[in-house]
This record gives C-alpha cells, sequence and structure tokens, in this order.
C-alpha cells in the first residue's frame, strides 16, 4: 500500500513539474552534401571551451569538408591560438555522418570516438556562400562562410536567422574583431 501511495504522490508531483516549451530549432529543408564539401572559414561563434579558455582564442578559424565514401565525410578544423606570441596553428581532425531521413540537414560530428555532437544546419545561403550551424540544444552555434568575411547585410541575414531559432547571441565571438 505504501509503494502505492508513494507512486501516486510522485506522479502527482510529475505532472506540477515543469516542462521545457522551446521548440527544437527547425533546420534548412535539405542540404546537397556535394555543395557543401569544400573550405569554410569561420566568421562568428558562440563560445565553445575546445576554441575560447583561458589559454586559447581560436581565429583565423577553417572547417574543411571533404567525401570519405560510404557516407562519411571528414572534417578538419584549424585555428590559430591568438593567445600564444607564437600564433601556432591547431588542427582538430574528426568524421561525420548524415542523420538518416533528415535530406543532410542533420549530421553527427565526431573528433573522439566514440563521443559524437550534433551538427545541424539552420540556415543556408541558396548559393552556399555561407550556413549556420548549431545544435539543438542551443549552446553552439557556428556562421561559416566560403570567405574570411560577409558583407553587413548577409551577416545580419544569417544572424537573424539564429535569433529566430531562440539563440541567444549576446556572447557571439565575431572573427577579427
Amino acid at each position: 500500500m505504501r509503494a502505492l501511495l508513494l507512486a501516486a504522490l510522485l506522479g502527482l508531483a510529475a505532472c506540477g513539474a515543469t516542462q521545457p516549451t522551446a521548440e527544437t530549432p527547425r533546420t534548412v529543408e535539405s542540404v546537397d552534401v556535394s555543395r557543401y564539401l569544400g573550405l569554410w572559414h569561420e566568421v562568428a561563434r558562440l563560445p565553445q571551451r575546445f576554441q575560447d579558455s583561458a589559454s586559447l582564442r581560436c581565429e583565423e578559424v577553417t572547417a574543411e569538408y571533404a567525401p570519405l565514401g560510404a557516407g562519411r565525410i571528414s572534417v578538419v578544423n584549424s585555428c590559430v591560438n591568438a593567445l600564444d606570441p607564437a600564433r601556432p596553428t591547431r588542427v582538430a581532425r574528426g568524421e561525420a555522418y548524415v542523420v538518416e531521413g533528415s535530406n543532410n540537414t542533420r549530421l553527427r560530428v565526431s573528433f573522439f570516438w566514440p563521443f559524437h555532437g550534433d551538427y545541424w544546419v539552420l540556415g543556408l545561403d541558396p548559393d552556399y556562400r555561407w550556413a549556420l550551424v548549431g545544435a539543438p540544444s542551443r549552446r553552439s552555434l557556428w556562421l561559416l562562410s566560403r570567405t574570411p568575411s560577409l558583407p553587413p547585410a548577409e551577416l545580419e541575414r544569417a544572424l537573424a536567422i539564429a535569433r529566430a531559432q531562440g539563440f541567444d547571441l549576446a556572447p557571439l565571438v565575431l572573427s577579427g574583431r
């Protein structure tokens, strides 16, 4: 009887618990992977511990994607550590795969097996000049461009997508600034 009463009390407590109301970010409709492959420059990002710390500030960030076969994509990220006077280049190599049924808009990326992160394409220029990518948690966000910078109107267009998706852009790091 006590177990039944305890279960009923826990059930009532769960009914009053606050449930998240934020919608999951929406991805673009589809991505042509062959057009997406190649070199991208980071234009902006939300701070990440692997790019921003007491001893590391990544600048001149690039991401290069290449086909590996069997539906896998090579990922090579590089940056210059602006906090080190020698400005060494740091390189991280990983692998990604497209999440089935996502029209190539959601990927899982790993730089250290067996750990994977979400890589969702949230905004994409029709000519693949820039891409806005992030995670459903809204803690990760990158604005990538085929060139090291974007014209102000294009930058604002991409960031407006992030704002509309509920990303907090207050801590945004803009490249080259």
